[in-house]
């Protein structure tokens, strides 16, 4: 199980690069990506697949920011990786309807 809750007394990095997109310098989009984890906060991984690009990462990231807790979301195409933060561990069964609904297959915790 990969749940870890974060602390950090650094100042959160921006969330878009230095050429003003929002995409990772490889390319990869998704949202609050840069975005640290705020203290008490829970981020876990997922393995999803079926995602093979930018469209696909924003389907899944779009999907699973609407769980209620939720306050970022990273989906990475290339690896098929998920990493959700949250306020409280989420229902992985929750993040399974939402993967399901965006059209990809959620395999599990990473």
């Amino acid at each position: 199980m990969t749940a870890t809750p974060v602390t950090s007394g650094a100042a959160a990095p921006s969330a878009t690069s230095a050429n003003g997109s929002c995409c990772s310098p490889g390319g990869s989009c998704h949202s609050d990506a840069g975005a640290a984890a705020q203290a008490g906060e829970v981020t876990t991984t997922y393995k999803v697949t079926g995602m093979t690009c930018g469209h696909c990462e924003g389907a899944v990231s779009a999907e699973i920011d609407e769980i209620e807790g939720v306050t970022s979301v990273q989906a990475v195409a290339a690896t098929g990786l998920v990493t959700v933060t949250s306020a409280a561990p989420l229902d992985d069964e929750a993040v399974r309807a939402a993967v399901d609904e965006a059209g990809y297959e959620l395999v599990g915790r990473a």
